[in-house]
């Protein structure tokens, strides 16, 4: 089959899981990156079976909220989706994001091969090389565990609600500054 006459159904995607914070900020930012097919916001990393928001939110079960971004690598790689993930959020601090405070919002890439592992591993010592931050780097490169998806109503959230509260005073401004510095990587229609 040539490139012309490949269909959408024969693009190969791959994926990765991505904790940051929010899981909405992070969700907002991929869906609007060129070869991205789609973004899940979830749990994983914790010790309970199909975890409420309200659990993880008390930190009790041990879960982060991530994304789970599933792509194209024909069009972004899993490096640049990591560039990506180390602009959009703060990687120094331990357990926090802003105001969002807890295990649930820790910095941490879930791993689903070896490859992903090397990857991130490898951009984390250039970014501290390359003293990128003011202070050292705590995002956790752990083996892939259950994603679990979160609730109906979490997915798509900034786009539903961009004039909540928190979409509008943190999302958005994030979005913004992604837009900004990814702006030639994002899809014709974002």
């Amino acid at each position: 089959m040539t490139e012309q006459t490949k269909s959408p159904s024969d693009t190969r995607t791959e994926v990765a899981t991505l904790a940051g914070g929010c899981f909405w900020c992070l969700e907002a930012c991929y869906q609007q990156l060129d070869g991205v097919k789609s973004v899940v916001s979830g749990y994983e990393g914790g010790h309970v079976d199909n975890p409420t928001y309200e659990q993880v939110c008390e930190g009790e079960t041990g879960h982060a909220e991530v994304v789970q971004v599933t792509y194209d690598p024909d069009v972004v790689t899993f490096e640049e989706i990591l560039v990506v993930f180390f602009q959009i959020h703060d990687p120094t601090t331990l357990n926090r994001q802003g105001n969002d405070i807890g295990t649930q919002y820790r910095s941490a890439i879930f791993y689903h091969d070896d490859a992903q592992k090397t990857a991130a591993d490898r951009l984390i010592a250039e970014l501290m090389a390359e003293m990128t931050y003011q202070h050292p780097i705590v995002t956790q490169v752990v083996p892939a565990q259950t994603f679990w998806p979160a609730e109906a109503y979490h997915q798509n959230y900034f786009r539903q609600h961009p004039d909540q509260g928190y979409c509008a005073y943190v999302v958005a401004p994030k979005l913004k500054k992604f837009r900004e510095k990814f702006a030639r990587r994002l899809k014709s229609a974002a």
